[in-house]
């Protein structure tokens, strides 16, 4: 029996891989004789990065790169199996936990550190380039990676803008100068893990939704979406892209939209992407079963996470799936209606977090168990059912029968109308 087993990490505390080890490890207490396919598997979040190392066997990459407020950090970015190909998270280089609280001002974080980070991976002869863009500090519109990149921006007087741009400083922009582009992002394809949908300006856009969780007082706000609005209306006319009301364009600060108009890059779903990479679609053949996870299952699991990617590609092979959760919240009944047949969680009470992250590993190979325990219960009753055969529906005996087609039929009696008594004539 083949059982593909593609869980997300569960975060702070496992890994996708580590994730599959312990549910295979638990599967086998019930069918030692199965084959197992482990797929570490992500969302293009956190965690996608080691996933697809695992995945493909891939190795990890340091590099010093320039930290949101322009410090020198260390970063990390995966190459995958191969080489040709490199995942990336923004927030290794941009990411808003970089910045304390106090230091936190969307007008001065920059992102040229991503564009460093990017720069390193061609540099290394990666000719694809996979990267998430959660969790940013910045809302730079990515010209501060584009800088990194050797894309220039002129100002007013005619002078290259020498300092890494932050959000603040878009409206000094007048011009864009691409021909110091280095070579290898035009020769690179890069794909973005991009989940959401906002665009880059307006109530819906990057500066009015995002904006606060960086820092962002309300006039910092309206700053911020009024240089984006200029920086947008600069590429449309200097690059030829319109890419303000594109889908997505406002995910990361604008960095969705500077990563289309600087490296042409394009934005898909972050599952879809992981999927791709690790074949997902094509381990599912033949499946008899699979099982995938998340630290937390509810109603959302349903829509662009981990599972409903998973379920997507078991649905299209037939395939059964059982997700296991470290926790169910109450709607999670909710995947029934996408994909997802089964449900079990890891943790079996109410318990402190740090005691379900300690006993973790425990936790997901006794879930593991349950689930093989109740599929072959399931296969048992199945087999019952088919040895007794089809239920036939109850005949009548044929004795009584045959009597009931001889019997004559009598005809029915008419009712009669009392007698009247007969009138005599008088005499």
């Amino acid at each position: 029996m083949k059982i593909v087993i593609a869980p997300d990490s569960f975060k702070e505390n496992l890994s996708s891989m580590e994730v599959a080890n312990e549910i295979e490890a638990g599967l086998r207490r019930v069918w030692p004789k199965a084959r197992c396919v482990k797929v570490p598997m992500a969302d293009g979040g956190e965690g996608t990065v080691q996933s697809l190392v695992d995945a493909t066997g891939g190795e990890l990459i340091q590099c010093e790169v320039t930290a949101p407020m322009g410090e020198r950090i260390a970063a990390a970015y995966g190459m995958l199996g191969g080489g040709k190909t490199a995942v990336m998270e923004m927030a290794a280089a941009s990411g808003l936990p970089l910045v304390p609280r106090e230091r936190r001002n969307p007008l001065l974080a920059t992102s040229f550190g991503t564009g460093e980070m990017l720069l390193h991976a061609l540099r290394r002869g990666a000719r694809e380039i996979i990267i998430g863009i959660g969790g940013s500090a910045t809302n730079d519109c990515g010209a501060g990676m584009a800088q990194a990149l050797g894309v220039r921006f002129i100002d007013a007087d005619g002078r290259a803008i020498s300092e890494s741009l932050g959000g603040g400083m878009l409206e000094r922009v007048a011009r864009i100068d691409m021909a110091g582009l280095a070579p290898e992002v035009r020769q690179a394809t890069i794909q973005v893990a991009c989940d959401v949908t906002n665009p880059l300006c307006g109530p819906k856009g990057a500066s009015h939704v995002y904006g606060k969780q960086k820092g962002a007082t309300p006039e910092m706000i309206e700053t911020l979406d009024r240089n984006l609005a200029h920086l947008a209306a600069v590429m449309g006319r200097d690059l030829g892209v319109e890419v303000a009301e594109r889908p997505g364009a406002g995910a990361a600060g604008g960095m969705g939209a500077g990563l289309m108009a600087f490296a042409g890059a394009t934005l898909k779903r972050g599952v879809e992407l992981v999927a791709g990479v690790t074949k997902l679609d094509s381990r599912m053949k033949g499946a008899a079963l699979a099982i995938t996870g998340e630290g937390r299952v509810d109603f959302q699991t349903a829509f662009g996470k981990t599972p409903s990617g998973v379920a997507m590609a078991a649905r299209r092979h037939g395939v059964p799936v059982v997700a296991i959760g470290g926790g169910l919240a109450d709607d999670a009944g909710g995947v029934f209606g996408h994909g997802i047949d089964g449900l079990e969680s890891a943790t079996p009470n109410a318990m402190d977090l740090d005691v379900a992250i300690r006993k973790s590993r425990q936790y997901l190979q006794d879930a593991a168990e349950r689930v093989a325990r109740l599929i072959d219960i399931g296969r048992r009753m199945a087999r019952k059912a088919a040895a007794a055969g089809p239920r036939q529906p109850a005949r009548k005996p044929a004795a009584a029968a045959s009597a009931k087609r001889r019997a004559p039929v009598r005809p029915q009696a008419r009712t009669r109308k009392p007698s009247q008594p007969v009138k005599t004539p008088s005499k």
